[in-house]
């Protein structure tokens, strides 16, 4: 079995599988034996656990997914990386690789013919598509239980980052709308090859079964539209922002903040998860 995480090793593998990085990918493969046991320790892994993997580059991760899980299937974008993965994972029976780009896949149905049943999520998500993924991730609404996921340490901070504070942006709402999210462990630039000009992190996100619009999808988009609209242009006021973003009128928006109480002059990110919910009910439902 390759030892994944010996540079000679990740060196000697593409060499012979005529395989460079692609920066256009942001590939950079874990080469730090001691990360994978500890997310796959995060992610609440046990013997009965189906496991999605998206990106799993030589293999390091999923070897590890694979020691502990029962099933696991891994999405891989980059078709050069095929032939690496069946000589990486020759010694695990229960590995299916699938090449696919995830924001094109329909998870569900991947999800349904592969396991049937509830999976967790495990990734080092490549750091020029990490919001995308997340969003497409939890707008699917898998069956999942957690979201365990290696991301750039910023962007790990943003998801977890609580509606209402300074810290947060529209992807702070959209996470904590759909789960629970918590951040984990570090994860040093060194732990790569080629390393990251930053660090990581990996943050778990335990997925909400019953997310407070779930059963209003019509108001649940509008709310998103508002959230989205309203980060648009953080610098501006909310009312400004939304009416910008939306072509609503901003007497509407400012008529519905009175009506709530919110400050006239708020930003975005100065109102609750709860609030954007309030605001959203609060404007005509043909208004945007």
């Amino acid at each position: 079995m390759p030892r994944l995480t010996d540079l000679s090793t990740i060196r000697a593998l593409c060499q012979k599988h005529g395989f460079s990085l692609s920066k256009g990918l942001g590939q950079h493969f874990l080469v730090n034996p001691a990360v994978c046991p500890r997310l796959c320790e995060a992610a609440g892994l046990g013997p009965g656990s189906d496991v999605l993997e998206i990106g799993p580059g030589f293999g390091t991760l999923t070897q590890e997914l694979a020691a502990r899980a029962r099933r696991v299937v891994a999405l891989e974008v980059d078709s050069r990386l095929l032939p690496v993965l069946d000589e990486t994972l020759a010694d695990y029976t229960n590995v299916r690789v699938v090449q696919g780009d995830v924001m094109q896949t329909d998870l569900n149905a991947l999800v349904a013919k592969m396991f049937g049943g509830p999976v967790t999520v495990c990734a080092n998500l490549p750091y020029y598509i990490t919001s995308p993924v997340v969003m497409k991730l939890l707008e699917s609404r898998l069956p999942a239980n957690n979201l365990t996921l290696m991301v750039q340490k910023e962007a790990a901070q943003r998801m977890a980052a609580a509606p209402g504070s300074r810290q947060a942006g529209a992807i702070s709402y959209a996470v904590h709308y759909y789960a629970q999210p918590k951040l984990v462990f570090d994860v040093s630039a060194g732990s790569f090859t080629p390393p990251p000009k930053v660090k990581s992190a990996v943050i778990r996100l335990d997925i909400r079964k019953n997310p407070p619009l779930a059963d209003e999808p019509e108001r649940e988009a509008r709310l998103f539209r508002l959230v989205r609209a309203a980060f648009g242009q953080r610098r501006k006021t909310l009312v400004n922002a939304a009416s910008a973003g939306l072509g609503v009128p901003k007497a509407a928006l400012a008529g519905a903040m009175d009506t709530l109480g919110l400050p006239p002059l708020a930003r975005p990110e100065e109102l609750t998860l709860e609030q954007f919910m309030a605001l959203e009910g609060e404007l005509a439902a043909g208004l945007f």
